[in-house]
């Protein structure tokens, strides 16, 4: 009897634990990946747009950086950041946003790209490969079906690895109400009933993003 008793709290305690890691397990909406060693043939121009990727994510997801003496060595080191949307939120690439997006906008990138915030230059524009990111963002957030708007394709230009419909052109002058700026942008929307994190994922070489729920 004590034997049975013993075998079926057992059974409760696993199956317990079973439900626990369900309930705790997230659910990938969407993953995709590129190498930040295929940015652009030219090996310098390449180490520009990587640079400029990595500063980019730190930023927006909230990392301190010193942008007089930004710590590249520990950039590039390999890392996991995240950025998360309640149900309803919107994150626009930069906040130079469309009439529409007004007051709306719950997160960004932080950043407008520029020298005085650290961002490299490989003599054509500052920021050079910011738009690699965005599209790979427009990628996953558009593969999880979320709510977004990308008004600018990057149709002058190839993103390795990325497909061509969801090259995204980002520009920002850094000055307010400016057209150009407002639709070289990147807007997404949380339409879900929970909260979406997207998981920046650099392993020394490639950079996945994940949208998770």
């Amino acid at each position: 009897m004590l034997y049975q008793i013993a075998l079926i709290l057992a059974m409760i305690t696993m199956s317990t634990r079973h439900v626990e890691a369900a309930i705790i397990q997230p659910h990938i909406l969407a993953s995709h990946e590129f190498s930040l060693e295929n940015r652009y043939p030219i090996a310098s121009v390449n180490q520009v747009f990587k640079d400029n990727i990595l500063l980019a994510i730190a930023y927006a997801t909230n990392v301190k950086i010193n942008p007089q003496n930004v710590k590249w060595t520990k950039l590039e080191q390999p890392a996991k950041y995240s950025l998360s949307l309640l149900p309803g939120q919107t994150f626009a690439f930069h906040s130079d946003v469309l009439p529409q997006y007004t007051g709306k906008v719950n997160k960004t990138t932080n950043s407008d790209f520029s020298i005085s915030e650290g961002y490299k230059s490989d003599g054509y524009l500052p920021g050079d490969g910011v738009c690699h990111l965005a599209s790979l963002m427009y990628w996953v957030a558009s593969d999880a079906r979320l709510k977004t708007l990308a008004p600018t394709r990057h149709n002058f230009a190839p993103i390795p690895q990325v497909p061509q419909q969801y090259g995204t052109a980002i520009y920002d002058t850094g000055l307010k109400g400016n057209y150009t700026s407002e639709v070289q942008n990147l807007y997404i929307t949380n339409n879900k009933n929970k909260t979406v994190t997207f998981d920046f994922i650099y392993n020394g070489n490639d950079l996945t993003i994940e949208a998770v729920e």
